[in-house]
Order: structure tokens, then sequence, then C-alpha cells
């Protein structure tokens, strides 16, 4: 029985990778942002803003993923 961890060793990277991208996207929108967003986010419970920073997560993540399958 041979036993191939190429895939999984490969999921394993790819999703540290996008992860790693999409952690660094964040810290560049909360730098070119006015505000402080997680502070708008959770202690003014602005919702307006949560629905832009989700939507823009959704977005990165969809670019991200799509550039990591090919």
């Amino acid at each position: 029985m041979d036993i191939s961890f190429t895939p999984v060793f490969n999921s394993v990277l790819f999703s540290v990778i996008g992860f790693a991208i999409l952690l660094l996207a964040y810290f560049v929108i909360e730098k070119i942002t006015p505000e402080n967003t997680w502070k708008e986010i959770s202690e003014k419970n602005n919702i307006a803003v949560a629905v832009v920073f989700a939507a823009f997560i959704i977005g990165i993540s969809m670019i991200i993923s799509a550039a990591i399958h090919g």
C-alpha cells in the first residue's frame, strides 16, 4: 500500500498561503481607511462597515481561491 501525502501537503500549503494573503490584504485596507474598521465594527456596532468589510473579505477570498485553483 503506497500512500502519498503530496495532495494533503499541497492543500495545507495553499491554505496557509491563501490565509496569509488574506491577512495582508486586511492590513492594507486597514491602513488606507481613515477609521479603525475593527473598532467601528466591534465597539460602535456599525453594521454598514461590517457589511462592506464582509463583502471585501469574501471578494478577496474568491480572488485568492481562483488564483490558487488556476
